[in-house]
């Protein structure tokens, strides 16, 4: 874990704290990265309510309620389905606002419009919910610490 994952973490749960919100997410291509970031805080059960990882469609569907015809329509890795992950992630647990990560961290899985690199976040809050579509460079490891940082920058700027 890097010192910037580090101190977005603690910015993050700053933040959270401040506005006495709690944050769930709901992560694929990142596995788990964005909820260890911020369980590496201490006191962060003040500001963290829970995390899914959904890595598979069927998951996605069961945990988040993530349409499947969504997912066939668009694909997973579409901001259509980040929205859905963050929406149902708020759904199915205490929280107040969530981020949500989905994409091709590599070195396979491209598709025609999607290259390896490409991820989908979403960050929601009651009827609110923002999506952005990047393409990162590098190799797996660089793909989701670039995402796990994206998704921390996101949800500062999404609750200020």
């Amino acid at each position: 874990m890097t010192n910037e994952i580090i101190d977005l973490a603690t910015k993050v749960g700053r933040a959270l704290h401040e506005k006495k919100l709690l944050l769930c997410t709901a992560e694929s291509c990142t596995g788990g990265g964005v909820s260890q970031a911020i369980t590496e805080i201490a006191g962060s059960s003040d500001w963290f309510d829970c995390g899914f990882v959904t890595y598979s469609n069927t998951s996605k569907a069961e945990l988040l309620d993530v349409s499947p015809a969504l997912i066939a329509q668009l694909g997973t890795v579409s901001e259509e389905v980040a929205a859905a992950m963050a929406e149902g992630a708020l759904r199915n647990s205490s929280a107040h606002v969530a981020l949500a990560t989905t994409g091709i961290a590599g070195p396979t899985g491209a598709v025609p419009g999607k290259p390896v690199g490409t991820v989908c976040f979403a960050w929601s809050r009651g009827d609110h919910t923002h999506t952005e579509r990047l393409v990162f460079q590098g190799d797996r490891q660089k793909v989701r610490e670039q995402t796990v940082i994206h998704s921390l920058q996101g949800l500062l700027r999404f609750i200020e």
